[in-house]
């Protein structure tokens, strides 16, 4: 249970709630307590009377004093355990918005690498399986066990003040139970672990699938994927049954041997009746204190298990939370020294102070792993206004540069400096602000063409995205829509065409205005009418701006100040396009490739991710 303690020691903003239920759940417990005392005067009282043979009038108004004590108490019980309901219920929402929101800044600040090797459906669940069982379990402690946990305790004292032996065996209960409870966690834990993970990648192939249905179905393949998402659940099936198998023979054991030790209190309880050691109304309070301390236990089976599941959850949860961030001291729910704008603005005033190359990549070297280099001793200089395309095989390490321009990566060696400074010491939030993108897929996100847009640059004015999208083509068939900007989208704007969604990440990235330009060329994929659309915001967007460009049709390069072509992770060529065309390297080569038509020389131009 300790990273259960963790997470209600890393949430000392609930404290005072925390404190709150404390005290509700001590005031259930004592009016839970005053109750068979009550019960048992009244029983004294009738049995009195019973034996003696006395006038029942006179004992009447005692009689339903005791009545209303018990209704008093009952009432107050209600009144406080629905308070402390309420408090538990709303603390435990607060809780998840806490673990939610922490998880999710988590990730935020998480490099790149982390969501290389990682499955969407596992990051996901772990927000809506882990979080949950985590917080649903310490709202049921919170509302149901705590206060019968302090009523416990103040049994097992009563019962000492009546007889120790009956407090001894009251005792021996919890030992007896804990221990035969861890006997059956350990194994229990790691069948729950086999489970979420079978759960895990078909929660992940369920997104995937969801994402791309059109493919699935273009190419028939529902069947096979229903029956692989089954075969998943049907192991998890396998699983539990093993699982809870296990669990329920040692919960017999458990309660079996409960049993047997309330079998020894209640024969204590009724043979020191009939000796004359109690009362019968200590008899009645003694039942029902007994009673109080045996629902707990009983409880006990519930509990542990939703305790071990938000265990395993919680576990989950901090190792995603001690992953090392792409940059340390990155707090995104700290209080923001700049706008989204002024950083911008800082990033245009960068950019007008630089005096020397606007990027530089000096023997830099990178790998995504250890052992195996992408890119190789690359050395390039950038200069202000300049158009650069990069040129080279699939794989080669074009959008890696780009990458780590971006800082989704740092380089292993050598230095990469954006305006004279290193990526590596640069605050990550300042160097993005340094680049515009436009992915050659779009990628925009659910909600209005408005918010798309403005992405980059959320406190923009009306009058500023509308100027944006049309000097990217995109107002006309914008305001063609009934509800203009405010229009939805839906997912990755699957209601727009290619050119539409494109020419609205075009627009995107004119009103980010950052004065340095990446394009993962956007028109590509393209229709001939929309590519000369979607081309001329590209036009407008690069002009008087440095800009770098992954080359996927050499019509849409021939214009640039310098291709880069690489090969094999370094630099093969670096010149002017006249000069590279006739200097017998890639560049010549697929100018050449794709003049000839062939299907070997496509083949070949498809090898270079070029458009034939």
């Amino acid at each position: 249970m300790r990273s259960i303690g963790k997470i209600l020691s890393s949430t000392r903003a609930l404290w005072p709630s925390y404190l709150a239920i404390v005290v509700s759940s001590v005031l259930i417990t004592a009016t839970s307590l005053v109750m068979p005392f009550i019960i048992s005067g009244a029983t004294d009282e009738v049995v009195s009377v019973v034996k003696t043979g006395a006038n029942p009038s006179g004992h009447v108004a005692t009689i339903m004093w005791f009545a209303v004590a018990l209704l008093v108490a009952d009432l107050a019980n209600t009144a406080i355990s629905n308070i402390g309901g309420y408090i538990g219920d709303v603390t435990a929402v607060r809780l998840r918005r806490i673990l939610s929101t922490r998880y999710f800044e988590k990730l935020l600040t998480l490099p790149q690498s982390y969501f290389d090797r990682e499955l969407t459906g596992r990051i996901i669940n772990r927000l809506s399986r882990n979080i949950s069982e985590t917080t649903q379990f310490l709202n049921s402690f919170a509302n149901n066990f705590l206060p019968m946990l302090l009523t416990t305790f103040a049994v097992l004292v009563i019962s000492a003040i009546y007889s120790w032996p009956l407090a001894l065996l009251l005792l021996i209960v919890f030992p007896v139970f804990m221990y035969l409870t861890t006997l059956t966690s350990k194994k229990w834990q790691v069948l729950e672990g086999e489970k979420n993970s079978q759960f895990d990648i078909a929660g992940g192939r369920f997104a995937e699938v969801v994402g791309q249905i059109r493919v699935v179905k273009s190419f028939g393949q529902e069947r096979r994927e229903l029956t692989s998402f089954d075969e998943r659940y049907a192991s998890t099936v396998a699983t539990t049954r093993e699982q809870s198998r296990y669990w329920h023979l040692m919960d017999g054991a458990r309660r079996g041997a409960l049993n047997v030790i309330f079998f020894g209190v209640y024969s204590i309880i009724f043979v020191q009746t009939v000796e004359g050691h109690f009362s019968i109304g200590d008899m009645v309070l003694l039942i029902q204190l007994v009673n109080m301390a045996r629902q707990p236990v009983m409880m006990m089976s519930y509990l542990i298990d939703s305790g071990q599941r938000a265990v395993a959850g919680s576990r989950d949860y901090f190792r995603v939370l001690d992953e090392r961030p792409e940059r340390e001291g990155l707090d995104l729910l700290g209080d923001a020294d700049t706008a989204p704008g002024a950083t911008i603005d800082a990033a245009r005033a960068r950019a007008a102070a630089c005096t020397g190359s606007v990027i530089e990549f000096d023997h830099a070297s990178f790998g995504y792993d250890a052992d195996r280099d992408v890119l190789k001793d690359i050395t390039l200089a950038v200069e202000r206004g300049e158009h650069v395309a990069f040129v080279g095989e699939s794989g080669g390490g074009k959008t890696t540069l780009i990458s780590l321009l971006l800082g989704l990566y740092t380089v292993h060696d050598g230095h990469l400096r954006v305006f004279g400074r290193d990526t590596a010491e640069t605050p990550l939030d300042e160097l993005r602000s340094d680049f515009g993108v436009v992915f050659q897929d779009a990628s925009l996100f659910s909600g209005t063409i408005r918010e798309n847009i403005a992405y980059g640059h959320p406190e923009a004015t009306d009058e500023e995205i509308r100027a944006a999208a049309e000097r990217a083509n995109a107002d006309v068939f914008i305001r063609q829509f009934p509800d203009g900007y405010d229009t939805t989208i839906g997912e990755r704007g699957l209601k727009l065409s290619g050119g539409q969604k494109q020419r609205i990440a075009v627009a995107r990235a004119m009103l980010k205005d950052a004065p340095i330009l990446i394009l993962d060329e956007a028109t590509s994929a393209l229709d001939t009418k929309s590519e000369r659309l979607v081309q001329a915001g590209l036009d407008e967007l690069m002009e008087g701006r440095t800009s770098l460009i992954i080359a996927h049709r050499l019509s849409t390069i021939s214009a640039v100040d310098r291709i880069v072509t690489l090969r094999d992770g370094r630099i093969d060529e670096v010149g002017p396009p006249a000069e590279l065309a006739t200097s017998g390297g890639i560049y010549a080569e697929l100018l050449a490739l794709q003049a000839s038509g062939s299907k070997r020389d496509k083949k070949r131009l498809k090898a270079y991710d070029i458009a034939g």
